[in-house]
């Protein structure tokens, strides 16, 4: 297994172009992926296993990805899920490159030595200036997990699911400087289980855009899929802004369906929480904060009392929300504690009573 160097990914700009250019010595077309998590990789992998064969028409000629970033509790420097791939499949260490920007001067010249014909992004996470899209030839295709122009932006899947969409699905479109505004080359819509999170949802259209990318491939690099692709139409628009922590809270005077969603939604990160309480044995409330982390939704349940007291029936904590419906919590986490099924969560009160907060 190559060994991570940061230092290594973030220089040595010459000698990667000395390497691709070396490579080049055959005639496949040179192509560069950029994309950071972990569904980006996967999208890397498929584009390696490809190009892998020998009739393959394009070979990756550099990977671009986003720096090294503390994790965990040691807080020590770990590339991206994209640069452990490569490094993994023994893709040289002096042709990922790890610019803080796309826009330095020293990334756009390292780049253009590549002399990359095409560029792929897959969740980057990073702005690409006029002068990066100005390089390849063929342009830059990025793999965007939504039906476009439907949800643009940093957080399409998760503002989807948020939404209750029954349907979404992933474009194929070229990268303009507008945020996800290029002309669409192709797409493929998706139904959504009611029951599906943000996490699996990426992974599965991120899949899918593989797939996609790779059916498409061909056109993309004799350009018959420029003359192919339609422009989106801005005023069916809609945008999904990145997530924030200070959205995580739950409110149960909402109806359950759309807290539902939004546990969906916010699953991974940064997850749903919710205030109770708890009352002690003086008959005085404590403030329990929780993290919801599964639920169902019970489209009526039966309130007791002024409709604030949260029971237990089956498997799940039932919390009265707006209207007749409760939230069904399957799953829950309190704070510096592992994840707990509601029926241990419901035994450890010992019949304390629970509430709703105001």
């Amino acid at each position: 297994m190559a060994r991570f160097s940061p230092p290594l990914l973030r220089r040595c700009l010459c000698s990667a172009a000395k390497s691709a250019s070396a490579a080049g010595g055959t005639n496949k077309r040179n192509i560069v992926f950029l994309g950071s998590p972990q569904v980006a990789a996967s999208v890397l992998e498929t584009l390696l296993v490809a190009s892998d064969s020998p009739d393959s028409a394009f070979q990756v000629a550099a990977v671009v990805t986003q720096p090294p970033a503390a994790k965990n509790r040691g807080r020590k420097l770990m590339p991206s899920a994209v640069a452990q791939r490569a490094l993994d499949r023994g893709f040289p260490g002096d042709l990922i490159f790890t610019p803080e920007r796309a826009g330095e001067e020293a990334f756009l010249s390292g780049l253009k030595e590549l002399r990359p014909e095409l560029c792929i992004t897959a969740a980057y996470g990073n702005i690409l200036p006029q002068r990066f899209l100005d390089i390849p030839p063929y342009g830059t295709v990025n793999i965007h997990p939504s039906l476009l122009p439907l949800y643009r932006g940093a957080a399409p899947v998760q503002r989807a699911l948020q939404d209750g969409v029954e349907e979404t699905g992933v474009s194929l479109a070229y990268t303009v400087r507008a945020l996800d505004a290029g002309p669409v080359i192709s797409c493929e819509k998706f139904s959504v289980d009611e029951c599906i999170k943000a996490p699996e949802l990426l992974a599965i259209l991120f899949n899918i855009g593989s797939k996609l990318l790779l059916r498409e491939l061909p056109s993309i690099l004799d350009g018959s899929a420029k003359e192919k692709a339609k422009p989106q139409d801005d005023s069916k628009a809609t945008h999904a802004p990145k997530l924030n922590s200070d959205e995580s809270w739950l409110s149960f005077d909402q109806e359950a369906k759309v807290l539902h969603n939004k546990v969906r939604a916010f699953a991974g990160w940064p997850g749903t929480r919710a205030k109770l309480q708890l009352m002690n044995q003086n008959g005085e409330p404590d403030v329990l904060e929780i993290k919801v982390i599964s639920t169902k939704v019970c489209a009526s349940c039966d309130k007791t009392g002024d409709g604030n007291e949260v029971l237990f029936s089956g498997s799940s904590l039932l919390i009265p929300c707006s209207g007749s419906s409760c939230l069904e919590v399957m799953e829950l986490q309190l704070p510096g504690k592992k994840v707990t099924t509601a029926r241990d969560f419901w035994n450890g009160l010992r019949g304390q009573k629970l509430l709703k907060s105001p």
